[in-house]
């Protein structure tokens, strides 16, 4: 009987150091796969520095239709933030009105022009709408016209200075920040230079 008894502790103590090393080697490899995924996640961290996957958003056209940033992955972006009443701005967009007429297609190549509605100079939210419509409609701008009426778009790209375009590529990851106007051949160079 004794003999038994003993017999059955050992056998508890081995099955408990099983169980215990089990238990160890289960926990070490979730571990492993979390530092894994920590790193694919560094790897493709939110930012707006180059490599960085922009701050994703949800904005209204002024035709009505909700665009998402993300939603465009597979295409080359140039994200463009702007107001009506920024004198770069004006002059930058007659050349992306032609860059978008005669590349856009050809080079798989979307324009998203965020305006800053929170920032233009009208009292009411109507108004600010009337004005951007004015001003795209006297441009004869084709592509998309983004409204931003919270400014958290604005925010969440640190938009001090306007315009401020950045170059998204065809995976979806910033490759440069232009801040200031550009014309037809700088963003031909820029856009050429994404993947």
């Amino acid at each position: 009987m004794k003999k038994n008894i003993g017999l059955l502790i050992v056998v508890l103590l081995v099955v408990a150091m099983i169980g215990t090393y089990v238990k160890q080697q289960i926990d070490e490899e979730r571990a492993i796969d979390k530092s894994a995924l920590g790193k694919d996640m560094e790897e493709s961290e939110t930012g707006l520095g180059k490599g960085n996957i922009p701050p994703d958003f949800t904005l209204t056209s002024l035709d009505g239709e909700d665009i998402t940033l993300s939603d465009l992955r597979g295409k080359k972006v140039v994200l463009n933030f702007w107001a009506t009443w920024c004198p770069p701005c004006k002059a930058e967009m007659p050349h992306m009105q032609s860059f978008y007429d005669e590349y856009a297609k050809e080079k798989n190549v979307e324009i998203i022009a965020v305006n800053l509605t929170d920032a233009e100079r009208d009292v009411t939210a109507d108004a600010k709408v009337d004005t951007v419509m004015t001003f795209r409609d006297s441009f004869e701008l084709t592509f998309p016209i983004l409204l931003d009426p919270a400014n958290e778009a604005g925010l969440n790209y640190q938009v001090i200075t306007i315009p401020t375009t950045y170059f998204i590529d065809s995976n979806g990851y910033i490759q440069r920040a232009i801040r200031g106007p550009m014309d037809v051949d700088m963003l031909n160079d820029y856009v050429d230079a994404l993947d």
